[in-house]
């Protein structure tokens, strides 16, 4: 690391530089391209979540606690016959060149669900749609299956990797940002649901898959002008703090021009992947965690870690492309923190769903094409600002947990993601 530091320092003496920072399934398909939902009269509605009715015969095998096969989920007026069997069932893949991508990620169920034989209540019914099956009590104390139906961009089981997790979701961003654009790739979900193994694992995480094929493309004779440079900072309450610069606090700053800086951030000259690795887990150890009711070792922040593209030919670098990868802190309802969550810890969890909120209503806005977007609700919305305007994609990875415990979570991580 401290090699790195000294590097990145004698480049910035050298150039002279000041720091730059800059569908209800039923009835509806969200198609490659469609920016919003309406009614006959043209004005924008809310997918509703489908849910299908099923005999006493199959509501009985479906119960929790009995042996039996889980229904085959082919969606109403499927040319799919019953007959077809269990299998997913293939669909037409989403453009990956979409301005706004929506992904779903199921994780498998870990050790302590299975010593507590808990089941997998989420079914992937194909490459791009999903059914949860939330076991539920009547008045009368009969036990039934209601099963909730979506579809997204992409939907990733518990048997895909991480690899190809990336290929669908952050490699069309890698190439994107050689073209002059910025690119956001984040991921949400409950605490405990895998975000930070998809997004920031130290071996197979989407970050450093993306640092190989950037520093791939940074080695072919067009490129040569072009280097990359790394920023890595949190969002801890309405704080920002840089993770490469000792928890120093930073400030979120607006030029003339309207567009969003931080001030005394710093920017470190990264020139391959083990460079990035090696500032990676100095920041991460910086990182502030904490124990609640749903996670041991909960992320309490905001982790944004930003790769900037750079002309260096001239006397001035120039800003080309902007990656920025987001490990976003776990949504999570206060029954979540547990019975003794002291005042800190119900104060990060405000702030942590304030923040996911302001994201996703900014997200909408942008889908719908309204004309003002919030992005001053949050300090997360404000940092994010350039990543979502303009020349700009984004990639959200919703992760799911598939356990009956979580079924409540699971749904409402779904529900904001198909939102």
């Amino acid at each position: 690391m401290s090699d790195i530091l000294e590097r990145t320092n004698a480049f910035t003496r050298s150039q002279q530089i000041a720091d730059d920072s800059d569908e209800d399934l039923e009835r509806v398909v969200r198609k490659p391209g469609q920016s919003n939902l309406v009614n006959a009269y043209g004005i924008p509605v809310r997918p509703k979540t489908g849910h299908v009715k099923r005999s006493s015969s199959e509501r009985r095998s479906l119960a929790p606690g009995t042996s039996g096969l889980r229904p085959k989920t082919a969606h109403r007026n499927s040319r799919d016959d019953a007959s077809s069997g269990l299998a997913p069932i293939r669909e037409l893949p989403s453009n990956l060149n979409d301005k706004i991508r929506v992904c779903v990620r199921k994780r498998p169920l870990n050790s302590k669900e299975r010593e507590k034989a808990e089941k997998d209540v989420v079914v992937t019914n194909s490459n791009r749609s999903l059914s949860v099956m939330e076991p539920k009590v009547k008045v009368d104390l009969t036990k039934y299956i209601e099963e909730s139906r979506f579809k997204f961009d992409e939907v990733f089981d518990e048997q895909a990797s991480n690899t190809q997790v990336y290929e669908r979701t952050a490699k069309p961003l890698v190439d994107y940002i050689f073209s002059g654009g910025n690119a956001t790739c984040f991921a949400y979900g409950q605490t405990g649901s895998g975000k930070t193994y998809t997004m920031m694992d130290t071996h197979n995480g989407l970050y450093i898959k993306a640092a190989q094929d950037i520093f791939a493309l940074l080695n072919r004779p067009e490129n040569q002008h072009l280097q990359a440079f790394l920023v890595f900072y949190e969002i801890y309450l309405t704080n920002l703090f840089d993770l490469l610069n000792n928890r120093k606090k930073l400030f979120a700053r607006e030029d003339s021009n309207q567009n969003v800086c931080i001030q005394g951030v710093r920017e470190v000259l990264i020139q391959s992947p083990e460079d990035l690795l090696s500032v990676f887990e100095y920041g991460n150890n910086c990182r502030s965690t904490g124990s609640t009711g749903a996670n041991a070792d909960s992320s309490r922040s905001h982790a944004i870690m930003q790769i900037s593209l750079k002309d260096t030919s001239k006397r001035r670098p120039v800003q080309v492309g902007k990656l920025s990868f987001i490990d976003l802190a776990g949504n999570e309802r206060g029954s979540d923190r547990g019975d003794k969550a002291d005042k800190q810890t119900m104060m990060e969890g405000a702030e942590i769903n304030k923040g996911l909120l302001a994201l996703k209503e900014c997200i909408r806005a942008l889908d719908l094409k309204q004309k003002h977007q919030p992005f001053r609700q949050s300090k997360l919305t404000q940092v994010l600002k350039d990543s979502f305007i303009g020349n700009s994609r984004a990639c959200m990875i919703a992760n799911i947990s598939p356990n009956t415990s979580n079924c409540d979570n699971t749904l409402n991580t779904l529900r904001y993601a198909e939102r």
